[in-house]
């Protein structure tokens, strides 16, 4: 475990797996869950939230018994080169978590801001943004997610003026879908609650991490709050086939939303978001570095330089919405693999292992 002035209260789990979770998956996860499940596709995101409960359950069994983070259970289970590939391909997916998260939200402003905007010096704004937080240390890196939740949560408020528009009769009838297609709508929903899994990586660096259980679950429950509010309203305010020509149905809702003093409610939202994007960025950047460091035994800040120089290529070298909806596809479908296959069979591998290890040590 990490030493006490590094570490952070339980209680902030809460605000690290919220944070991680409210992307820009928001603005947009409409779309993609309803054209599986349409107007039942409010239920794709409950069973959503209530697998990843059971998946940070399974989580948890597995660090409480190791009381080590990923990359040393790794190292513990397979040895230091076989448990070196395993973490270096989770250490690509939440780096390359953080890339489509900044390169979405970097198209959101070019679309709905600024057209014209350069995408290379944005990129670096933010960038250099993630690097006085990352090299800062974990506490910093905890600090900007809870200020990252408390902060913009105002912009919820927002969310309530369509009702005066909604027709909840939208909702009905429940359940006119098959089991097959919102199960499809359900794995389609799941890109929204990935980036937990960086809690694998800041374990160590919780106090007494066990008590941290329950705010890692409440954390997620919140998720799940906010996506059904917005999903309900969503449904109740267009019809299905409006969702369906909509890219950013949560930002057109804004487009209703009228204030003495301002005319463009979406233009104080979507700035407002870097503050909630900035934490996703941040953890991914964290989990990744921290991973090659322990790894190759490197600098940390000169790892964390590498990497950003890496995400700032990288955003460059993606062009338009085809290389974005592409990137996220893989990044869906490695996150299902990795998080509700390889979890569950590294927790049940590393019992067996303890277990055998334990049996031959008492019998030598």
């Amino acid at each position: 475990m990490e030493e006490k002035q590094k570490q952070i209260s339980p209680f902030l789990v809460f605000f690290l797996v919220h944070a991680v979770q409210m992307g820009v998956g928001v603005l947009g996860f409409q779309r993609t869950i309803m054209k599986s499940a349409g107007n039942d596709a409010w239920m794709a995101v409950i069973a959503a939230g209530i697998l990843i409960n059971v998946i940070i359950m399974v989580m948890y069994l597995l660090l409480n018994k190791q009381q080590k983070d990923l990359i040393d259970i790794h190292k513990d289970l397979f040895g230091k080169w076989i448990g070196g590939f395993f973490s270096l391909i989770w250490i690509i997916y939440w780096l390359m978590i953080g890339l489509v998260v900044l390169r979405s939200y970097i198209e959101i402003v070019q679309v709905w801001v600024f057209p014209l905007i350069n995408i290379i010096m944005f990129s670096i704004i933010i960038l250099i943004l993630v690097y006085s937080t990352v090299t800062g240390g974990f506490r910093i890196v905890t600090g900007i997610s809870f200020l990252g939740v408390v902060i913009p949560f105002y912009i919820f408020l927002t969310f309530f003026f369509p009702i005066e528009y909604a027709n909840f009769r939208n909702l009905l009838p429940i359940w006119n879908h098959s089991v097959q297609e919102l199960s499809v709508a359900t794995k389609d929903m799941m890109l929204g609650y990935l980036g937990f899994s960086t809690l694998l990586m800041y374990y160590p660096y919780i106090k007494n991490p066990k008590k941290s259980q329950k705010w890692a679950h409440l954390g997620n429950v919140l998720t799940l709050g906010i996506y059904l509010f917005i999903l309900i309203i969503t449904i109740a305010f267009f019809s299905e086939k409006q969702v369906g020509k909509q890219i950013w149905a949560t930002l057109s809702m804004w487009k209703i939303v009228e204030l003495p003093f301002i005319e463009r409610i979406e233009y104080i939202g979507i700035t407002s978001w870097i503050l909630i994007i900035l934490p996703n960025i941040c953890l991914a950047v964290w989990a990744g570095s921290k991973g090659i460091q322990k790894i190759f035994n490197l600098n940390h800040k000169k790892v964390i330089l590498f990497i950003l120089i890496i995400l700032l290529c990288s955003t460059a070298v993606i062009q338009g919405r085809e290389d974005i909806e592409k990137i996220n596809q893989y990044i869906s479908l490695l996150g299902l693999v990795l998080v509700f296959i390889y979890i569950p069979l590294l927790t049940i591998l590393a019992f067996l292992i303890t277990k055998i290890r334990k049996g031959k040590a008492s019998n030598g």
